[in-house]
C-alpha cells in the first residue's frame, strides 16, 4: 500500500494505519482520531456526501487522506450508496476510488 511504502521510506512503522468508522459522528478516522473524513447522509441515506477531510501536519504525507477516502468509498459501495464529493480533496480523485 502507498501509505506503508511512504512510512517505510521515512523510517516509521510500515504498518498501514487502521481506519475506523465512527457512525455516531458520521466520520471515518484513524484509531487516534486525529485524522478523519466527515460525511453527511442525504436522500434518505442513499447518498454519502463527503464534506471534509483533515490530516494534522504531523501526519501529512503518509497517505492517510487517501486511506480515509478508500474506507468511505468502500463503505458506500457495500451499502449501495452513491457518493457526492463536496470536499475539495476528494473531488479530483473520485474516478480512481470508483475503479
Amino acid at each position: 500500500m502507498e501509505a506503508a511504502a511512504a512510512a517505510g521510506r521515512r523510517g516509521w512503522a510500515a504498518e498501514t494505519p487502521k481506519i475506523v468508522w465512527n457512525q455516531s459522528q458520521q466520520r471515518f478516522e484513524t484509531e487516534d482520531r486525529k485524522a478523519y473524513l466527515e460525511y453527511v447522509l442525504r436522500d434518505g441515506g442513499q447518498v454519502m456526501d463527503i464534506i471534509h477531510t483533515f490530516v494534522p501536519p504531523s501526519k501529512r504525507g503518509l497517505g492517510l487522506a487517501s486511506l480515509l477516502c478508500s474506507a468511505a468509498f468502500d463503505h458506500a459501495k457495500s451499502h449501495s450508496m452513491s457518493v457526492m464529493p463536496t470536499c475539495s480533496y476528494v473531488s479530483p480523485y473520485v474516478s480512481s476510488f470508483l475503479d
